[in-house]
């Protein structure tokens, strides 16, 4: 059976960082889309002060509005966590799984600035005091980029846009009636905030976990094991 995946990126990628999942996918007759979000990747001339999460969720929802797609596969990585559960409350008939690879997974009221790590967090306050609309990339190296790919990915991305760390998410339960939840963990990536949300995840049986040996980007490290679980969670 042939299914349809929407990827979305987490801070700083593109569209570009599932490159190498897409194909596989594609490669076994499924439709997959990965859209890259405003001010970033082959968007980065739209940088702009103003871009919010609100403003990525957009972005998720409308490829999948006019695009036209239904019961669909939809996964992000790390702050496309926080994206992908907006989408949920706006187009939740229209997923069959949502799945979080190393990601965010908020409680209403929440914004990235209150659940990511120190580092990320004097990024975004020094960001602020500057009055900057971007937070510069983390170094591939951080995330645990295999060696052979650290200079192909720090050359690509690109700031963050500064309020889409800022912005509370306002959710309301529907991320939870999915009934095909994943959550998939990098195990070599040390974040206790992605703990907690396994940890969460592993204590709720309507929740599929999955834990991957590799660092934070796992499309980049191991597509062909992501490949694998996303068909699986897609079944």
């Amino acid at each position: 059976m042939a299914h349809t995946f929407v990827l979305v990126h987490g801070a700083w990628h593109g569209g570009w960082c599932w490159h190498r999942v897409a194909d596989r996918l594609r490669g076994g007759g499924h439709k997959v889309f990965t859209p890259t979000l405003t001010g970033l990747g082959e968007r980065s001339h739209l940088m702009r002060a103003g871009i919010d999460l609100a403003t990525h969720v957009s972005d998720a929802v409308n490829v999948i509005k006019w695009e036209g797609l239904d019961d669909i596969v939809l996964c992000g990585h790390s702050y496309g966590g926080m994206v992908i559960s907006g989408v949920a409350e706006q187009l939740p008939r229209a997923i069959r799984s949502i799945v979080f690879l190393d990601a965010f997974v908020p409680n209403n009221g929440e914004a990235v600035i209150e659940l990511t790590g120190p580092a990320v967090v004097e990024g975004i306050r020094t960001a602020s005091q500057r009055g900057d609309i971007g937070i510069p990339p983390r170094p591939a190296a951080a995330f645990g980029v295999n060696e052979a790919d650290r200079a192909w990915v720090d050359g690509l991305c690109v700031p963050q846009p500064l309020a889409t760390f800022t912005e509370k998410i306002v959710l309301t339960g529907a991320r939870e009636r999915i009934a095909r939840k994943c959550y998939i963990r990098a195990g070599s990536y040390a974040n206790p905030g992605f703990d907690r949300a396994l940890a969460v995840a592993e204590a709720d049986a309507s929740w599929r976990c999955y834990s991957v040996p590799c660092g934070h980007d796992v499309m980049v490290d191991m597509p062909e094991r992501l490949t694998e679980i996303l068909l699986e969670v897609a079944a």
